[in-house]
């Protein structure tokens, strides 16, 4: 039932759904002004009827399959109730050729007390240092008094004594092993210092050598980079006169017009030397300037009036819309409280049929307890 009602809570929420992503499409197609055409959406009202024939279809399968799945339900029931009852019976069966089998009066525990042959029977207190019988609460055996006990101490004497000379002789053998690497690292250290003190001297010759041939050559790079600038002054003064003398000379400061006529036609110009334009150029671009002005108002005028007229048009078609989602609104309401009221039987019939399957469970405990099991299994 859980899981029927789960299946049918989906379906719901998938049903509304699809129908809000309708209505959504269906304004974006209503206040879309430029792309909607006037009249009743036949498609629209075609696929809602036929989705509305699959819903009945599919709900009216669905209390088909519930019903046939409450009368399964039922012969299950009576039929693990007789299968509990047989099963009774061999149990009680079962158990009574078990006492009868293994369950004599000898076999009992409380039939050692009892037992005329328990003296003769019983075995002595301690057998050996390992008998298990010997536990700490039987308070037979206690440190220090086990029947080995002579041969233990002479062991352990013999062993301490052992474990003694193996000491001193580990001792000694250390001390010699030290002794002797000391003198190793002493020996170590003195050749270490010595090649030291060569390798120190023989770095500090190579160092003063180096030093001198670095101070030649440095001597000798200053020399010739000072020539070199000398040189590179003279050059760039050259360079630095004859460039005055050649701007000074050219069009360029002379500011020549000739100088911007273009090989390919008297109407272009070559813009690296362009001086200007004349007076009636200007004017004439100050001339198609006001042109251009004139037609950005014209437009900007025209876009004004058609973006008026599309906010006419998009405010009646919102107040139609309003109108149209209020009557849906309320035909939404009378289907919900439809729908509640046969929510409502439906709840009160559930409820009468789990009380009457409590009372029959508390009149029959096992049966209520392998239906229970059963019901837990096919969820």
């Amino acid at each position: 039932m859980r899981k029927l009602g789960l299946q049918r809570d989906l379906q719901e929420a998938a049903a509304l759904e699809r129908r809000r992503q309708r209505e959504l499409q269906r304004q974006s197609r209503i206040f879309n002004v430029r792309g909607r055409t006037t009249g009743v959406d036949r498609d629209a009202l075609d696929i809602q009827i036929k989705e509305r024939k699959i819903q009945e279809a599919t709900e009216k399968a669905q209390n088909e399959k519930l019903a046939s799945e409450m009368k399964q339900n039922d012969k299950v029931m009576c039929m693990l109730e007789e299968r509990q009852k047989k099963d009774i019976r061999n149990i009680n069966k079962a158990i009574g050729e078990f006492r009868k089998n293994f369950q004599k009066p000898e076999t009992r525990h409380e039939f050692d007390l009892s037992h005329p042959q328990a003296l003769k029977k019983d075995a002595p207190a301690r057998l050996s240092d390992s008998d298990p019988r010997c536990a700490v609460s039987g308070l037979q055996k206690f440190m220090g008094e086990d029947l080995n006990y002579a041969q233990r101490m002479i062991f352990q004497k013999e062993q301490l004594r052992e474990w003694s000379l193996q000491q001193q002789r580990d001792w000694k053998n250390a001390l010699a092993d030290k002794k002797f690497s000391d003198d190793l690292y002493d020996k170590n250290r003195i050749e270490l210092d010595r090649k030291a003190m060569e390798l120190q001297r023989t770095d500090e010759e190579m160092r003063r050598a180096v030093c001198a041939v670095t101070k030649d050559f440095n001597r000798a790079q200053a020399a010739e980079l000072a020539e070199r600038k000398k040189l590179e002054k003279c050059q760039t003064m050259k360079d630095d006169m004859a460039e005055i003398c050649s701007l000074l000379q050219g069009d360029l400061l002379s500011e020549n017009p000739e100088q911007a006529a273009s090989s390919f036609g008297r109407h272009r110009v070559m813009t690296d030397r362009w001086k200007g334009m004349n007076r009636d150029q200007l004017m004439a671009i100050h001339y198609s300037q006001q042109q251009q002005i004139l037609e950005k108002l014209r437009l900007k005028e025209e876009e004004h009036q058609r973006n008026a007229e599309w906010d006419r048009q998009h405010i009646q078609a919102a107040r139609a819309q309003l109108l149209l989602e209020r009557h849906q609104q309320r035909q939404n309401q009378e289907c919900r409280r439809a729908l509640d009221s046969i929510n409502a039987v439906l709840s009160q019939e559930q409820k009468s049929k789990n009380m009457y399957l409590k009372e029959e469970a508390y009149s029959n405990f096992p049966t209520a307890q392998y239906y229970a099991q059963f019901n837990t299994t096919s969820r």
